[in-house]
């Protein structure tokens, strides 16, 4: 409300003392009217706008103007009275404290402190959820450590019987033992190939373990985290629309130490999600390792059984001919054993009795018909024939002594030839059975096995 000045009446004209007090006190009032306003809420001012008191100031000022002699004194007043009354009209009025100011200060407090909690259930929900997510890969991580220690179990015992089969082919008899073949070059190979498979998934293992502990410190941090959120989370249900936000909301939102969402909170969860996706890795490198160190190991197993196998024909198929051949042999010997004897029988006839007595009329060579015969300077072949005879009968008797000798020989050397045989083969049956019955022992992972297929 802007002060008008009133129209001054003509009359008496009073003291110039008492005109200036009365201008004095007009100032005052009209200062302390522009104070009152300058704190006035909207209120105050439609208020004041609208009420009569202030108007009756300054009408009883009016009539206390038209009371004063001079009208230009009364004029120059009313303009600087207008002047100031303007200038405190564009003064910014202060706000006038409502009576519910208490009811207002205490709806905000509790609208703010009902937001907060919102937004910290939501940042609680996104950490449990991280956690979750945490846990979960805990186990599938866990899984893949079982199957890797499993094939760990089973590489050694492969070097185990690796092991036991080198001892068994090393107690052959001689001289196979001695003799190294393509068998044993599979068995060293195979325990080159199983020892290297052994140290390569026993780093991985180590790499598991350690990230296994890295999940678990991050599931505490999260869970801690989660549990210093939900401090402020006792006087809200359980259940909200928190659990609806998009997971990647904390990428958004602004930290602050005294915000819902922290800094410490923002750092475990993209430590977190950095530990998700190096498990990740680490799982899909534990698959590829297993599937991989399974292949070669069953490789290499079926490569020595396939050897052993190998070497057992040939062992077969050896002994078959050995025991041919020996057969031929014997018979070979009997022959000549018959031979001899009737080359001895033959020798025995061509050299006559032993003793002179023994010796017939018509087998001596001073017979009548031989000496008359020999009357003349003539000699009879038959001494000359009977010696070279009996000569011939014992070279060709030491000859079959000899080849004799030498038949039974080699018959002795094809028997042990095909013992030492029998014996080797059936070692090597033994330990190709051993192989396979260990082998059978052995459980390849079922997701391996759903992957192979």
């Amino acid at each position: 409300m802007q002060l008008q000045s009133l129209p001054v009446g003509s009359g008496p004209t009073e003291p110039l003392l008492w005109r200036e007090r009365t201008v004095q006190t007009i100032r005052r009032a009209e200062h302390l009217v522009r104070q009152t306003r300058a704190g006035l809420s909207a209120a105050g001012r439609r208020s004041l706008s609208a009420g009569s008191p202030q108007r009756f100031v300054v009408e009883a000022s009016g009539d206390k103007i038209r009371a004063e002699g001079s009208v230009e004194s009364r004029d120059s007043v009313c303009r600087k009275s207008r002047a100031r009354t303007a200038a405190g009209m564009r003064r910014p009025l202060a706000t006038f404290p409502p009576p519910d100011l208490r009811e207002q200060c205490s709806a905000a407090s509790t609208a703010m402190a009902s937001q907060y909690m919102r937004k910290v259930r939501e940042v609680e929900a996104q950490l449990q959820r991280q956690a979750g997510r945490v846990t979960e890969e805990v186990t599938k991580l866990q899984g893949e450590r079982d199957n890797l220690e499993r094939t760990l179990r089973s590489l050694r015992t492969d070097l185990t019987i690796n092991k036991r089969s080198r001892e068994s082919r090393s107690k052959r008899p001689a001289p196979t033992n001695t003799e190294k073949d393509s068998a044993d070059s599979l068995l060293l190979w195979e325990r080159k190939e199983l020892a290297e498979l052994k140290l390569d998934l026993e780093e991985v293992l180590g790499n598991t373990r350690t990230q296994l502990q890295a999940l678990g410190e991050s599931s505490r941090q999260l869970l801690a985290c989660a549990s210093e959120r939900a401090q402020v989370l006792e006087l809200l249900p359980s259940t909200g629309s928190a659990g609806t936000h998009s997971t990647t909301d904390h990428a958004f939102m602004q930290t602050h130490p005294n915000s819902p969402f922290t800094p410490k909170c923002k750092q475990v969860l993209e430590s977190s999600s950095l530990e998700l996706q190096r498990s990740q890795q680490l799982r899909q490198r534990i698959r590829q390792k297993l599937s991989s160190a399974t292949s070669r190991q069953n490789a290499a197993h079926l490569s020595v059984n396939n050897g052993l196998l190998q070497k057992v024909a040939e062992a077969d198929s050896l002994q078959q001919n050995l025991a041919l051949t020996c057969a031929a042999t014997k018979q070979a010997v009997s022959r000549k054993q018959r031979e001899i004897k009737s080359i001895s029988y033959s020798r025995g006839r061509v050299q006559g009795p032993e003793y002179n007595r023994d010796t017939l009329t018509r087998e001596k060579l001073n017979r009548p018909l031989v000496q008359v015969y020999q009357r003349h300077a003539l000699r009879l072949p038959e001494a000359a024939r009977l010696a070279q005879g009996s000569a011939a009968l014992t070279r060709c008797l030491t000859s079959c002594e000899g080849e004799l000798a030498a038949l039974q020989g080699a018959c002795l050397q094809l028997l042990g030839d095909l013992h030492c045989q029998r014996a080797a083969a059936q070692v090597d049956k033994a330990i190709l059975h051993m192989r396979r019955q260990q082998a059978d022992r052995r459980v390849m992972p079922h997701s391996l096995q759903q992957g192979a297929s």
